[in-house]
């Protein structure tokens, strides 16, 4: 490469302050430094990038080409050089996080989102996980965090939130179109959806599993479009369906024995003891925006 990163620097500074002395006075060089790097960069590059109006240094029209590119070219360099120091600190390049279904998601990224903001090089990974899923992650350390209902044997959790979880149907369905109280009995004569552990053994059970009739899907959205569909009934966190229930899509169900469950909600760390600045920061921002 012919041309330096103070070239281009220098280049876009003149550019932002409209002239070489102020450029000057920005990068702490003399004006005379300024044009002489100027000049420099006029003599490497194949097109003219500045032109003098008055006592003003403007762009040409591919001078305004790679004025964008400049930018693009020193928040690179800018990056590079934190990514180095984060790495220097021991910062690690990824963290896993196991999320259990349960986890309001919308909040979940907000917390990454402001995470990012001060660690943008850290990857994340996100591991959306149900039921044993959820430990078996933290067990074989898939995860570096874990934001479960429960707290498996060996770890800490730290407490965050409660998820309400509530019995609904589509509007038709023959349950939201009952007059008295829904008993189980009734909820035992029809379909319900549930979501299947995601563990590999598949060992646990959650909620209220005594419909004669039965519908196991993947993932909690695909219940939610299953009742909504009138295929059947479930117990869903209230905070996923918040739309569905102002929009009459459905209806929650009054249950005469109450019905309503609440689960609370943990964070979890693999390793406490070992974990490195960017778990910690990670886990910071989600306990920050998912605690209530």
């Amino acid at each position: 490469m012919k041309i330096t990163l103070e070239q281009w620097q220098t280049f876009k500074t003149v550019v932002d302050e409209g002239s070489f002395a102020k450029a000057a006075d920005v990068l702490n060089k003399s004006q005379s430094s300024v044009s002489y790097i100027i000049a420099k960069l006029q003599e490497q590059l194949p097109v003219a990038v500045l032109q003098q109006q008055g006592r003003k240094a403007a762009l040409t029209e591919a001078g305004k080409v790679l004025y964008r590119q400049a930018n693009h070219l020193l928040q690179q360099a800018s990056e590079l050089e934190k990514s180095a120091q984060y790495l220097a600190k021991g910062w690690e390049a990824e963290v896993t996080i196991a999320a259990d279904a349960l986890v309001p998601i919308d909040v979940l990224l907000c917390g990454l989102q402001s995470f990012s903001k001060t660690s943008p090089i850290t990857r994340i990974k996100l591991l959306e996980t149900t039921l044993s899923g959820t430990d078996e992650a933290l067990f074989t350390k898939q995860a570096d965090i874990a934001l479960t209902p429960r707290v498996p044997p060996g770890f800490i959790g730290r407490p965050l939130r409660e998820v309400r979880m509530i019995p609904v149907a589509s509007l038709d369905h023959p349950l939201s179109r009952q007059t008295e109280d829904v008993s189980e009995q009734d909820l035992r004569r029809h379909r319900q959806l549930v979501v299947r552990d995601s563990g590999i053994k598949r060992n646990q059970d959650a909620g209220w599993l005594a419909a004669d009739q039965r519908w196991t899907v993947t993932y909690l959205s695909t219940s939610i479009e299953a009742i909504k569909a009138g295929l059947g009934f479930g117990f869903i966190p209230e905070h996923r369906i918040g739309n569905e229930l102002k929009t009459q899509q459905l209806k929650k169900l009054t249950l005469s024995n109450g019905g309503e469950r609440i689960i609370p909600l943990y964070l979890v760390l693999a390793s406490p003891d070992n974990a490195g600045p960017a778990v910690k920061a990670v886990a910071e921002e989600l306990s920050t925006h998912l605690t209530v």
